[in-house]
């Protein structure tokens, strides 16, 4: 009469239960298991991508933390280890480098707005003459066929780009090591070139913080928040990163607040997103990574020509200094060469405006493309990263994509 009910778990109870007891028990602990060992390996992708950064801080080279930690990064990978880096990881890191690069935004680069739109017409003939060049030499010169000739010469918007490619008979091997490829080089040439042209920036110097009262702090993040969540809703490619920089360079721009990020938040967002830049690749791509590499550098080195040549008429034409256009006209790497924009002192608004115009323009060109060109029968895999990349628009900011596996 003192016996368990049926299904509770004591005498009375089902043979079935009991197995679905132990079911979920197991389940539970691969959960935990599989949770902790996510952790472990987010915090040494961390912890490696901090020993980059501080080994090039020591040698004195500029944007050490960023560079450091890609290349750290990459060579982790390169040896075996998986980095991984969590969307939310990723997107409080944003959040933090849009507010630090909007506070280098002053009352004397915003006086220069006027200028924009001619900027960004040339910016655009560099785009096409990118586009044209290196389609040609995959093409012509390696033999590619042509769609993954022309999805591999689109400089940018990496997921919009595969999205658009999956639908069609394109190699998505190709197409993502080369772009992938073409990333990690632009910024390992921009960082040396950057610094040589603004006079090897001092150590430290892009860390001043001007004091402000705790009110200020509030309100610059309160309103880049706002911003923030502004961008996110409106769909606007990389409108996290980019909300907040707004946000932080009106504040700055109309000299409203002068304060910036402390270092301590500053430096491990760079710590991440170098080792997010060098998480892009995944461990399958390793063999194709070295047969493709002439392909690569051959399509980065015509890229980076085009983009000098159109930026040579800007700095001619509008009068404009080497340094910042070099950054806003490089095929690629929003988030990354905004940061690097803040780093060397170089109107950070101007180089996000240009990148992002670069973005849109190819977000919206790639779905036109596939439409015209050979296609494979469509799959639910293929609808699914489509649908994704455009939910996701706001978040992907040309480091990588989101991918809920990460999370």
């Amino acid at each position: 009469m003192f016996s368990s009910p049926p299904g509770r778990g004591g005498r009375g109870s089902r043979p079935s239960d009991r197995l679905d007891q132990a079911r979920i028990v197991t389940s539970l602990l691969h959960i935990n298991k599989l949770t902790l060992a996510r952790a472990r390996q987010v915090a040494l992708t961390m912890l490696i991508g901090a020993c980059g950064g501080l080994i090039v801080d020591y040698l004195g080279l500029p944007a050490s933390w960023l560079l450091g930690s890609l290349l750290a990064t990459l060579l982790a990978f390169a040896l075996g280890f998986r980095p991984r880096v969590p969307n939310w990881l990723r997107d409080t890191t944003f959040f933090i480098l849009g507010i630090q690069a909007g506070s280098g935004v002053t009352p004397e680069a915003v006086s220069q707005i006027g200028l924009w739109p001619l900027s960004f017409a040339i910016q655009m003939g560099g785009v096409v003459l990118v586009v044209i060049a290196t389609k040609l030499f995959l093409e012509k010169v390696l033999g590619w066929d042509r769609e993954t000739a022309l999805f591999s010469s689109l400089p940018g918007a990496l997921s919009f780009v595969l999205a658009a490619a999956s639908e069609t008979r394109a190699d998505i091997t190709r197409v993502t090591i080369l772009q992938t490829v073409r990333l990690f080089f632009l910024i390992a040439v921009l960082v040396p070139l950057l610094g040589w042209l603004e006079g090897e920036t001092p150590a430290g110097e892009g860390w001043v913080v001007h004091t402000g009262t705790p009110l200020d702090y509030v309100m610059m993040a309160g309103i880049c928040a706002i911003c923030s969540f502004i961008g996110i809703k409106s769909r606007v490619p990389g409108g996290l990163i980019l909300g907040a920089l707004f946000g932080s360079a009106v504040l700055h721009g109309s000299d409203l607040i002068n304060v910036g990020v402390p270092a301590f938040l500053a430096v491990p967002s760079l710590v991440c997103i170098g080792a997010l830049i060098g998480s892009r690749l995944k461990m399958e791509d390793r063999s194709a990574l070295v047969q493709l590499l002439p392909a690569a550098v051959g399509a980065f080195v015509i890229g980076l020509a085009m983009s000098a040549l159109a930026g040579l008429v800007a700095v001619w034409a509008l009068e404009l200094d080497v340094g910042r256009v070099a950054l806003a006209y490089a095929p690629g790497a929003l988030e990354a060469l905004t940061v690097l924009a803040f780093q060397f002192n170089i109107d950070p608004a101007y180089v996000a405006s240009h990148h992002m115009v670069r973005f849109i323009a190819i977000a919206l060109l790639v779905p036109i493309l596939a439409k015209r060109l050979p296609r494979r029968d469509t799959t639910e895999q293929d609808t699914a990263q489509l649908n994704a990349a455009q939910s996701d628009m706001p978040f992907d900011t040309e480091a990588t994509g989101r991918d809920d596996t990460r999370n």
